[in-house]
């Protein structure tokens, strides 16, 4: 494989545009210099898609059994879906989840087993999956239970804007109450070190919005800054100036402040998501922070509206592919550097005696 990454790619909903934009990525022949992509699916529901898109008829493609048999320069396709699912292209249903959810499954397997450098997955809808063996809210709580990590990092990453959440998919409701000291320092902990490890920043500066608006107003709108967050922020600080707010969100999109950090950290889902996706949606990538993996997303959805018509941008999945491959080598250049260089030069001088 030429020392390659090799690189999973989930199909998301059989009814979603997760096959057209995965197609579209996947003519861009400098993909292959990068990785070897391996997609979890089905053959002839790549092939339906394709027929669907003329100017990729070109395309060729390798079926495998497994991912020990993937061509360097090829489309490989893991058949882990099977054909006698319904296929209802742009419709939301159980067969199509379905779908989702074997190809998701099929590729965390291979990951597990070291035969993988990164995940990227293609969407799926929430409600959908959502069954009797399925209870989860997303890709990012699901890959946390397969791995046996606790509260991962929901990290929105582009060249412009980089967003994590404090939580992530959960009711408006329940926020304030899942709000505690020790959730916030963690994810503060993790945006740090994947900022440092994954992105490879020196010295990290990071914004912590506020809850309530007008940051609380002195407790006239909300006691979480003073009670909770702020506290959190002073304890993560206690190693160093690393974090620094809070910050009222309406008025730190509005101006430049922004652009004075590496890194935003919100306190819930659509605080986060709505200043990200208006500002970078196109080369906006999902990236899950705190996994033994690399695991990367398109950060929209799946667009059942505009299956079949052919006009779904290959843009973010091709940002998602590519961000998965950066950070992956990022990760091996971070762990050299960081490498207790004594038991380097040990295990060197061991080597060399006679």
């Amino acid at each position: 494989m030429n020392n390659k990454i090799v690189l999973g790619i989930t199909q998301g909903d059989s009814n979603s545009i997760g096959y057209e934009v995965i197609i579209k990525a996947l003519s861009d022949n400098r993909i292959f210099d990068i990785c070897t992509p391996v997609i979890y699916g089905s053959s002839k529901l790549f092939g339906y898609y394709k027929k669907s898109l003329p100017e990729m008829e070109s395309i060729s493609t390798n079926v495998i059994t497994s991912i020990n048999d993937a061509h360097p320069k090829r489309i490989n396709i893991i058949n882990c879906v099977p054909d006698n699912l319904t296929l209802e292209p742009g419709r939301q249903s159980a067969d199509g989840a379905k779908g989702a959810i074997l190809s998701l499954e099929a590729a965390v397997k291979d990951a597990k087993a070291g035969k993988l450098g990164a995940i990227v997955t293609a969407p799926f809808n929430k409600s959908s999956v959502n069954s009797e063996s399925f209870k989860f809210t997303g890709h990012t709580e699901y890959l946390a239970e397969e791995f046996g990590v606790e509260n991962p990092l929901m990290f929105l990453v582009s060249d412009i804007l980089k967003v994590g959440l404090v939580t992530a998919h959960l009711p408006i409701k329940d926020v304030p109450s899942a709000l505690t000291k020790g959730l916030i320092v963690r994810k503060l902990g993790l945006m740090l070190n994947s900022l440092k490890r994954d992105f490879m920043v020196v010295r990290p500066r990071i914004a912590v919005l506020s809850l309530n608006p007008h940051n609380g107003d002195d407790g006239l709108l909300g006691k979480e800054e003073s009670e909770i967050i702020n506290p959190a922020i002073n304890e993560f600080n206690k190693e160093g100036i690393y974090a620094f707010g809070t910050y009222s969100p309406d008025g730190f999109f509005a101006g430049d402040l922004m652009k004075k950090f590496d890194a935003v950290l919100a306190i819930y889902h659509d605080q986060g998501l709505i200043p990200f996706k208006a500002l970078a949606f196109e080369s906006g990538v999902n990236y899950t922070a705190g996994l033994p993996v690399v695991r990367t997303s398109p950060d929209h959805g799946t667009a059942f509206d505009l299956v079949g018509k052919g006009v779904a941008k290959p843009d973010s999945m091709l940002c998602a592919i590519y961000r998965a491959c950066d950070i992956y080598r990022n990760r091996i250049q971070y762990d050299e550097m960081t490498a207790n260089p004594l038991k380097a030069l040990e295990k060197s001088s061991s080597n060399n005696v006679d």
